[in-house]
């Protein structure tokens, strides 16, 4: 797509509004994939809200606390249930009972406030907090399970779990480093430094690239199965305006053959010379580099999401603190086809910064956007 049919069709978007949160920001959203036009959202009022995009008001409102909420997920397999973070604190509720829902379990294990949480398929509960760890709760057990600490020197803002390896679990934080972890043994089976002199001089610069630290704002991993399971990735917002997808897979083959032991601690891929460098390049094809050069942010990325709708997972979309939303086919990066770094396929002005993002499985309303405002926003992609 040319620049100009991308900015025509960026004109063209105008969202959606769903209001439903009082004041402040809205921090997270959620897409239900169990209920088709059910989207939830939290926000800085302390409130959770379910919307139904068939319907033009908000179905209820959860008062959830009185302190900001910085992270909602549902539970796996069951989106009756959902957790919702605040403070150092996770709390979950009953969506049946809406807005009468009083917490039905609370978690106080870790002791810095927390910035994201997820859930695994195990019942496994995952909160990542401003102290660098990561503790790790048995939900059916209702006890803590394990602590995941010594691989961040600073906040470890994202979490997630890896769903086609169920012991594995991904993090990232301000030191700019990712890790996955074997969380059962509370060992970290590789890392990546993004603020290494190594990979900082394969990245790319030029008068308008964002020259902040790389620090790991936000991580998404594809689903399982996704694209024939030919690919299985993770995508990387970094505070310098670039989106890395990594090649999980291959990242983590050498753990598999020379164990776990002597791969702890290991603070720089082994594959770094796979890491792109702005001009297409990539040795590989095993990382890929979206930045400024091929029409990326200018300014940190704060939220990446694999697609929902259409061919599940075939593109990537990130937002950022430029005020501006990106799709991309990453898959034309991955391909042995083609000489590319992915493609920019739709850009965005979204007129505030990006907080939050995420993609919902259906054919319209499937982008939902949480900015600097109270109004939780829906476009039609692509």
């Amino acid at each position: 797509m040319s620049e100009a049919a991308t900015a025509t069709a960026a004109a063209d978007r105008k969202p959606r509004r769903l209001r439903g949160h009082r004041k402040g920001a809205v921090t997270c959203c959620v897409a239900s994939s169990a209920r088709s036009g059910v989207v939830a959202s939290s926000g800085e009022d302390g409130c959770l809200c379910w919307f139904d995009l068939r319907t033009k008001d908000v179905l209820f409102t959860i008062e959830a606390t009185n302190k900001p909420i910085s992270s909602m997920c549902f539970k796996a397999g069951n989106e009756d249930l959902v957790y919702a973070s605040a403070g150092n604190e996770i709390l979950s509720f009953d969506v049946r009972m809406g807005s009468q829902s009083k917490p039905l379990e609370t978690y106080n294990y870790n002791r810095d406030e927390i910035n994201q949480i997820a859930v695994s398929s195990k019942g496994f509960l995952a909160a990542a907090d401003d102290s660098g760890d990561v503790k790790i709760i048995n939900t059916i057990q209702k006890c803590m399970y394990k602590r995941l600490r010594e691989a961040h020197t600073s906040i470890c803002s994202s979490v997630q779990f890896i769903p086609w390896r169920p012991w594995t679990a991904i993090t990232g934080g301000l030191d700019s480093k990712l890790a996955v972890w074997d969380f059962s043994k509370g060992r970290t089976l590789f890392s990546i430094d993004y603020g290494s002199p190594k990979l900082q001089n394969g990245s790319s610069s030029s008068s308008g690239q964002c020259f902040n630290p790389a620090f790991v704002h936000s991580i998404a991993v594809s689903e399982e199965g996704i694209l024939g399971g030919i690919h299985k990735v993770c995508a990387v917002a970094r505070g310098d305006g670039a989106v890395d997808v990594v090649d999980l897979e291959y990242e983590l083959a050498p753990a598999k053959s020379k164990g776990t032991s002597r791969m702890a601690g290991l603070s720089l891929s082994i594959k770094n010379t796979d890491v792109g460098d702005g001009n297409g390049n990539q040795s590989q094809g095993k990382r890929l580099h979206l930045d400024y050069m091929v029409g990326g942010h200018t300014a940190a990325v704060s939220s990446v999401a694999f697609s929902a709708f259409g061919e599940k997972g075939k593109f990537l979309v990130s937002g950022g603190n430029d005020s501006s939303v990106k799709l991309w086919d990453w898959t034309k990066g991955f391909s042995s086809e083609t000489n590319s770094n992915g493609e920019l396929v739709l850009d965005m002005n979204v007129k505030k910064k990006v907080n939050w993002l995420c993609t919902a499985p259906t054919d319209s309303d499937n982008l939902i956007v949480c900015d600097t405002s109270k109004v939780v926003k829906v476009y039609n992609l692509p």
